[in-house]
């Protein structure tokens, strides 16, 4: 019995222990923390300035003159006087059709109307004499303005034969041959007067108010991405497109070297009025299924934390982006590093590089 109680004090000794290890190795555990390390990011705080309100959106390049050169008559290619791609000048002949047939008819119509003109000189003077009657002379008059009209006639068909550049400008690509018949409307070539080029480019209707004609606006292509090109207002539509709710604007380029029809362009438009807004660096902004979102810094006790906030933004240039909603002044944002972020989440500031 002795032995069977002195073993049970050994085990409670050692259980004890044990136990008491556990719980002073479990109160040293409790005190760890195991929450996740402070993101790195870049922060930034918001800034009130002065704002001059642009839009942006992207256009088409139109010559203020281009058309389609077509046939006004039907017939046979006898003569071209020009190749693809030729600078003409306004006038300039560019196509004959086969015309012996009209011409030939010109040349009987012109000898009735000068045989017509002879009778007519000659019953005018019998009528000063009173040789021949009242009605006599009027149907030599009518027979002579008749033969002129019937020359006028086949005059103008004459001239359809003959196809010129309406004004000055470059041709593009020929699509016609020596010989082929062309029917009414058969296009021969398109001619683009390439000194003068709009833009075309829409807006949302909201902005109606801010347009004027005259206000300027910069132009980008593709083409040449190191070029700004300067434009004008030259007109705003008169009615809002029911579909988009938006309001086409054209505008005529200052300049238009390297610039060609059918280019798009991007277009920053300056609406001429300054505003004081909000700004922050155009990386502060990120993009959620919720909208624009700008995470917050929160600071407390030396611990910072940062929680998302759906803003609304404004146009962007230089790197900043207006803020029209959704941030005071002074606020304490993030700049970079955003993709490691969650709401709630601990963050340490590093300015020392672009992103963290």
């Amino acid at each position: 019995m002795r032995s069977y109680l002195y073993a049970s004090f050994i085990l409670l000794v050692i259980f004890g222990g044990i136990g008491g290890y556990l719980t002073k190795r479990y109160m040293e555990f409790s005190k760890l923390d195991f929450s996740p390390p402070a993101v790195a990011v870049a922060v930034d705080r918001a800034a009130v300035n002065s704002w001059s309100q642009s839009l942006s959106a992207v256009g088409t390049i139109n010559a203020v003159r281009g058309i389609e050169l077509k046939s006004e008559t039907a017939g046979e290619v006898s003569e071209i006087y020009f190749e693809s791609g030729q600078t003409v000048s306004a006038g300039q002949p560019l196509v004959r059709l086969y015309d012996e047939v009209e011409q030939a008819t010109r040349e009987n119509r012109l000898a009735n109307l000068e045989l017509a003109r002879v009778f007519f000189d000659r019953d005018k003077a019998l009528l000063e004499n009173k040789s021949i009657s009242q009605s006599q002379f009027d149907q030599s008059r009518a027979n002579k303005d008749s033969a002129l009209a019937k020359l006028s006639e086949i005059e103008a068909v004459l001239s359809r034969k003959v196809i010129s550049a309406p004004f000055a400008g470059v041709l593009g690509l020929r699509q016609i041959d020596l010989g082929d018949y062309l029917s009414l409307g058969d296009v021969i070539a398109n001619l683009q007067d390439l000194t003068q080029l709009e833009i075309d480019f829409s807006i949302p209707s909201r902005y109606r108010a801010s347009l004027k004609t005259g206000l300027k606006l910069d132009v980008k292509v593709d083409a040449f991405p190191d070029r700004i090109y300067t434009a004008k207002v030259s007109a705003i539509d008169s009615r809002i497109d029911i579909s988009t709710r938006t309001l086409l604007i054209r505008a005529i380029f200052d300049k238009t070297q390297g610039l060609m029809p059918g280019m798009f362009g991007s277009v920053k438009l300056d609406l001429g009025q300054t505003q004081e807004l909000v700004t922050l660096p155009e990386t502060a902004v990120t993009y959620s299924v919720q909208g624009n979102v700008v995470y917050f810094v929160h600071e407390v006790e030396n611990v910072a934390t940062v929680f998302p906030r759906v803003v609304e933004v404004g146009s962007a240039r230089d790197g900043k982006v207006a803020i029209l909603s959704g941030v005071t002044e002074d606020e304490l944002i993030v700049t970079a590093g955003q993709n490691k972020l969650y709401r709630g989440a601990k963050v340490r500031f590093d300015n020392s590089s672009g992103t963290k």
